[in-house]
C-alpha cells in the first residue's frame, strides 16, 4: 500500500471520529500556542531591550551604580531600575565632580536621583518614575531628551517639569490628559518616617518629550517624570543620587577600560560601572534563562496532549479491532497498519501544530498590546514586537508531530500485532 494510499486512508478514519480528533487536535493546539506565544514575546522584549539600550545609550558611556563588591565584581543586573541597589552604599551628587577629575578622557559626569511616585491632575491619577537630573547636561548626554510640545527649560524653575509621552497620553492613540502649561501634583511616598506619608509638590509642565520607547531607567522614557535635580534632592530630602552616567571622549575598549577601573578604585570596589553593551548582554542572558524556563513549562502540556492522544488511540484501537482483523485476513501487512496508525498521528499532530503556531502568534500580539496599551496598571512603557522566526515555525510543527508520534507508537504497534482470527472475532 502507498504512502498516499495510507495517509488517505487514516484521514478518512480521522473524518469518521470528528470529536476524538478535535479533542487530540486541541491537546497539540494549546502547547505549541503556548511555547509560540512565549518564545515570540521574549523574541521580541530581546529585540526591544537591545534597540533601546543601543539607541538611548550612547556608545561613549558608563552607567556607575551602587552594587559591586571589594572584589571588584560587578552586580548591575540587580541595580538596573532600583532606587538604591541595597548594599548600604551610596553614591552621592557632589562626586560628580571627583569622577571627572579622574581622568582626561573623561567629558561629563551627571548624577541621577530615581524614585517611584504618582502624577495627579484633573483628569489623571497613575503611577510613574520620577528622576531628578541637570536638564542642560541630560539633553547632551541623551539628545532624545528634546520636547516634542512644550520645551525643556535652559535654567528651570523648581516646579519646572518634562513629562514622557506615554504620561500624558497613557493609551498612545492622541488623547492627551495633560498638555504643556498645565498644574499637576507629584506624589511620593516618603517611609523614612513612621507612620510613611505622601510628600505633595505642585508642579507646571514646561514640556512633553517626544516618544523615545522605554529607557529601562538609563535613558530617556515615555512613562517618565523629569524634575530638576535640586528640586529632586529638596523633594526626596536626599543628597544622595542613585546612578552617576559618565560620557567618556571615545568608545574605545581601552579608554572604557581604564576609566572603569579608575571608577572602581576610587570608589574600592563598590560600585558597578557597566557600559550599553554590558547591560544588553545581561539581560539578554536573563531573557534566555527565563525563556528556556517558560518554555519548559509549556513544553509540560505537550505531554499532557501526548497522554491524550495515547488514550484515545488506545480507544480507537480496541473500537477498530474487527475492522484490523477484516483487514489483515484480506492480506494487508502488519507493517501497513502500523503505517496507518501512525498516519493518523501525523495529520492530528499537524494540523495541532498548524492551529498552535497561527493561536500563538495571535497571543503573543494580544498580550504585547495590553502590556503596551498599560490597561492592567503595569508595563505601560513596554513596547514589543512579537517575533517568530521560521526556526520557531518548523521547530514547533515538529513537536507538534514528533510528540503525537512518540505516544501513537504503542497503539500502532498494538494494532499491526493483532491476529486476524482473534480480531474477527472481537466483540
Amino acid at each position: 500500500m502507498k504512502i498516499l494510499d495510507i495517509l488517505r486512508y487514516a484521514f478518512s478514519a480521522i473524518k469518521l471520529r470528528k470529536f476524538r480528533a478535535f479533542l487530540n487536535i486541541l491537546g497539540i493546539a494549546i502547547g505549541i500556542a503556548a511555547i509560540v506565544s512565549l518564545l515570540g514575546i521574549t523574541a521580541g522584549l530581546q529585540a526591544s531591550i537591545t534597540g533601546e539600550l543601543t539607541q538611548g545609550l550612547s556608545a561613549n558611556s558608563l552607567i556607575v551604580m551602587p552594587g559591586g563588591d571589594s572584589s571588584g565584581q560587578d552586580s548591575p543586573g540587580f541595580s538596573i531600575g532600583l532606587s538604591g541597589s541595597g548594599s548600604g552604599f551610596n553614591l552621592y551628587i557632589n562626586q560628580t565632580s571627583d569622577i571627572e577629575s579622574l581622568s582626561p578622557n573623561i567629558t561629563s559626569a551627571i548624577a541621577i536621583i530615581q524614585r517611584t511616585g504618582r502624577i495627579v491632575s484633573d483628569d489623571l491619577n497613575r503611577s510613574v518614575t520620577i528622576y531628578g537630573v541637570d536638564y542642560d547636561a541630560y539633553a547632551q548626554v541623551y539628545p532624545s531628551f528634546s520636547a516634542e510640545s512644550g520645551y525643556i527649560p535652559v535654567n528651570p524653575q523648581n516646579d519646572d517639569i518634562v513629562l514622557g509621552s506615554r504620561v500624558v497620553d497613557p493609551a498612545q492613540n492622541g488623547t492627551q490628559f495633560i498638555v504643556p502649561g498645565d498644574d499637576v501634583s507629584l506624589l511620593w511616598l516618603n517611609a523614612t518616617v513612621l507612620p510613611p506619608v505622601y510628600e505633595n509638590y505642585t508642579v507646571q509642565v514646561s514640556g512633553v518629550l517626544g516618544k523615545v520607547g522605554g529607557g529601562f531607567g538609563l535613558a530617556p522614557s515615555d512613562g517618565a517624570v523629569y524634575i530638576p535635580l535640586s528640586t529632586a534632592a529638596d523633594f526626596f530630602d536626599t543628597d544622595a543620587c542613585d546612578m552617576i552616567v559618565v560620557t567618556l571622549t571615545n568608545s574605545d575598549n581601552a579608554t572604557m577600560t581604564e576609566v572603569t577601573n579608575l571608577i572602581k578604585t576610587y570608589y574600592s570596589g563598590q560600585v558597578a560601572v557597566v557600559s550599553s553593551d554590558v547591560l544588553a548582554a545581561v539581560l539578554n542572558s536573563v531573557l534566555s534563562y527565563l525563556q528556556l524556563f517558560l518554555v519548559g513549562i509549556a513544553a509540560i502540556s505537550l505531554l499532557v496532549a501526548g497522554v491524550g492522544i495515547m488514550n484515545i488511540m488506545m480507544v480507537s484501537l480496541i473500537e477498530r479491532t474487527r475492522e484490523i482483523g477484516i483487514l489483515k485476513a484480506l492480506g494487508m501487512k502488519s507493517r501497513t497498519v502500523l503505517m496507518i496508525f501512525l498516519g493518523e498521528s501525523v495529520i492530528l499532530g499537524f494540523i495541532g501544530g498548524v492551529v498552535g503556531v497561527v493561536g500563538g502568534w495571535v497571543i503573543a500580539n494580544g498580550v504585547t498590546w495590553v502590556l503596551g496599551s498599560g490597561l492592567l496598571g503595569i508595563g505601560g512603557n513596554l513596547s514589543i514586537t512579537p517575533v517568530l522566526s521560521p526556526l520557531v515555525i518548523f521547530g514547533a510543527l515538529a513537536f507538534g508531530v514528533g510528540i503525537s508520534v512518540i505516544f501513537a507508537l504503542y497503539p500502532a504497534w498494538r494494532a499491526s500485532k493483532l491476529r486476524p482470527v482473534d480480531a474477527i472475532r472481537h466483540e
